[in-house]
C-alpha cells in the first residue's frame, strides 16, 4: 500500500528530508522469468543495486527460488547482501519459515492468491512501496511488499554502502505466515 499523507506534497517532504530522488522511483518491476543462480541474478537491470525498491525485489525474487533449489536461494541472498554472508541464524530462520510453505514468496506477485495456490502470472511483476517511515534513517530502508495473503503490508530492510551507493539486503522480514493456499484448507 502506497501511503501518501496529505497527497505529492508529502512525497516532497519526503524528499526534503534527506531521501533524495529515493522515493521517486516506485514502479512495477517485472522478471520475464526467475533468475535461477547469481549469473542469471546479475545480468538483471537491477543489479547494479543503486535502486532500493530493486534491490527488494530482487530479495523476493530469490526467494521464489528457494522452493525449488535452497542453495540457489541463499547464494543469491548471499550476493544482494554484499560485503557480509547470510548468517547461520538467517539462514535457520529462511529454512524455517519457507518449510512446507514455499507459496509465501509467491504471495507477493501480481495474479497470485489464496484461490489459486498462490500461483503468480507471467512474467512475473511485484510492486515496492514505502511510507513516511521507509526512510527515516540515513543509509537504511525499509521497502514494503503487499502479500495477497496478509491484510499487512511486510518488509524487506536494505542497508546503502556510502563508498558505492548501492544498497544491500540487511534483513527479511517478509516471511510470517500468511492464509493458507485453498488446496491446504479444508474449509476453502
Amino acid at each position: 500500500m502506497l501511503l501518501l499523507l496529505g497527497g505529492c506534497g508529502s512525497i516532497q517532504n519526503l524528499a526534503n528530508n534527506g531521501i533524495g530522488g529515493v522515493v521517486s522511483g516506485i514502479k512495477t518491476y517485472t522478471f520475464n522469468s526467475i533468475p535461477q543462480n547469481v549469473q542469471e541474478m546479475q545480468a538483471l537491470p537491477e543489479a547494479n543495486l543503486k535502486d532500493p525498491y530493486g534491490v527488494a525485489s530482487l530479495v523476493m525474487a530469490a526467494l521464489l527460488r528457494y522452493e525449488t533449489s535452497p542453495e540457489d536461494c541463499f547464494a543469491m541472498l548471499n550476493w544482494l547482501k554484499g560485503p557480509e554472508n547470510l548468517s547461520g541464524y538467517e539462514r535457520s530462520f529462511i529454512k524455517e519459515r519457507l518449510e512446507g510453505k514455499v507459496y509465501k514468496p509467491r504471495s507477493y506477485f501480481a495474479g497470485a492468491t489464496v484461490a489459486n495456490d498462490y500461483t503468480p502470472s507471467t512474467p512475473y511483476k511485484i510492486t515496492p512501496t514505502y511510507n513516511p517511515y521507509s526512510f527515516q534513517n540515513s543509509g537504511w530502508a525499509t521497502i514494503y511488499f503487499r502479500s495477497s495473503g496478509a491484510d499487512n503490508p511486510r518488509t524487506i530492510k536494505l542497508r546503502q554502502k556510502p563508498s558505492t551507493g548501492q544498497w544491500f539486503l540487511n534483513e527479511v522480514q517478509c516471511l510470517s505466515d500468511i492464509r493458507e493456499p485453498a488446496s491446504a484448507n479444508p474449509w476453502y
